[in-house]
């Protein structure tokens, strides 16, 4: 796992995710923090074993902790967090030191599951449907104490404990 870290210290990964922190302080909805975007590895790494997919665990783990990392452009210019999170963890991935770089084949199936995490395309990639489905499926909407505030349509939203 020492490229997933060396992702998350990555300094521009740092700046961003410190960023969206700050933004997302007293927010009552869902957040964007650690423990959500590990939640979604999870969840992705235990499918991709269960269904036999083959992602290696590092893979799942980059594109995990990266699928929100624009979530702070969104905020701030509008820019859709799928497309600014894409942008941004080109630069990331780029940066790392040779030790840790990741395969020009990683890296396409890590951008394209961040550009894909939030609308499910017909024609998706298997790590884009994964990430797709585990990032919905992190989300506790049926115990979520804002979700009387939420605006997410009900299709939207996970009302029960998906195994």
């Amino acid at each position: 796992m020492d490229r997933v870290n060396a992702v998350r210290e990555q300094p521009l990964y740092r700046e961003y995710y410190e960023r969206l922190e700050k933004l997302e302080e007293g927010r009552i909805f869902c957040r964007h923090q650690m423990p959500h975007l590990l939640d979604v590895a999870r969840i992705a790494y235990i499918r991709n074993l269960e269904e036999g997919l083959g992602f290696p665990r590092h893979v799942i783990y980059t594109a995990a902790i990266l699928h929100d990392i624009g979530k702070s452009l969104q905020y701030e210019k509008k820019i859709p967090h799928e497309i600014a999170g894409a942008e941004i963890a080109e630069k990331i991935l780029e940066g790392l030191p040779g030790e840790f770089s990741f395969t020009e084949t990683e890296k396409k199936q890590i951008l394209t599951a961040i550009k894909g995490h939030r609308r499910l395309r017909e024609d998706a990639e298997p790590l884009e449907q994964l990430l797709y489905e585990s990032d919905k499926a992190s989300r506790m909407c049926f115990a979520c104490p804002a979700k009387a505030q939420c605006d997410w349509s009900k299709e939207k939203k996970n009302m029960e404990i998906k195994v």
